[in-house]
């Protein structure tokens, strides 16, 4: 069965969850050839006594769009990721978490599906784009930024602060040091 990586975002009110909640987020699918399978996102009510981090509400209050694009038609955490879980299972191979960085996406979306679905069906790993980006361009891990990263590896799309904007281009930007991997 073959891997499908699933470029995945979040949005959240704060560092962790429980103690703050993940406000949407949004995955895009992709094969190895960066051909876009399926994308899913949602917007999640926040979790009974959660508050907002004030570091992080001073970084929501400058970016007003993306506030308001992830605070309409929102859905209980509970239908959401049951949705979500139903959603990955559907997908033609097997998934592959994949995000920039993985360690808080991951951390978000890993603790959402076993609070609330009791199961990943990533079971318990994510890939990390920073991490490979390392290993491809051969570099230290610090010095592995997006702003490092070779410009052929970004396709004309926009990084937004949306959760499915993100997904899809982050997804893109994957599928292209993907590729170059694979050619050396």
């Amino acid at each position: 069965m073959s891997e499908i990586y699933v470029s995945t975002d979040v949005e959240t009110d704060g560092p962790i969850p429980g103690p703050h909640s993940m406000l949407s987020f949004a995955s895009a699918a992709y094969q190895a050839d960066k051909t876009l399978i399926a994308t899913f996102s949602a917007n999640l009510e926040t979790l009974p006594g959660a508050t907002v981090h004030p570091k992080t509400a001073e970084w929501w209050a400058t970016q007003p769009q993306a506030w308001a694009a992830c605070r309409t038609n929102l859905e209980a955490p509970l239908a959401a990721m049951k949705r979500y879980s139903d959603w990955l299972k559907s997908l033609p191979g097997q998934c592959v978490f994949v995000a920039y960085p993985a360690g808080f996406d991951f951390l978000f979306v890993y603790w959402y599906l076993m609070h609330f679905v009791a199961e990943s069906p990533f079971s318990h790993s994510a890939l990390d784009m920073k991490s490979f980006a390392m290993a491809v361009m051969k570099s230290d891990y610090r010095a592995s930024t997006k702003r490092n990263m070779p410009k052929r590896w970004f396709d004309p799309l926009p990084h937004t602060h949306v959760a499915l904007d993100d997904a899809i281009e982050q997804g893109a930007l994957f599928c292209n040091m993907l590729a170059e991997s694979r050619t050396r």
